[in-house]
């Protein structure tokens, strides 16, 4: 199981989702095993509500993937979000890290996204 997906629902539809993809990414130059977080999205009109701290009941999914961390990037506006979310430990924040792909267009049959 390399892939997967949360998705929350309410009498409204989707309330909230968040995908998880198993892969390696490079620190240095050491491969290394993570769990991927990204797809991160709350209905606009259930923000503020604490729907996010759902998205808790997904951590014992992520630790059958059998990953030594997770990894994700968030714009900067989500940090206090998060900060809250991994108050409890669950989780750490770094600033200041830089991210790049290893190639300079992911998807080399399509133009590069400006």
């Amino acid at each position: 199981k390399n892939l997967l997906r949360a998705i929350a629902y309410d009498s409204r539809g989707v309330a909230a989702h968040m995908g998880s993809l198993r892969r390696f990414i490079k620190v240095g130059s050491v491969d290394v095993l993570v769990a991927e977080l990204g797809l991160y999205g709350v209905r606009p009109d259930l923000e503020g509500f604490g729907i996010g701290h759902s998205i808790r009941a997904i951590y014992p999914v992520l630790q059958e993937l059998r990953v030594p961390f997770a990894f994700g990037t968030v714009r900067h506006a989500l940090k206090n979000h998060f900060a809250r979310l991994f108050r409890n430990g669950m989780g750490t924040i770094l600033d200041g890290v830089r991210v790049r792909s290893t190639l300079p267009n992911v998807h080399l049959d399509l133009p590069p996204t400006q």
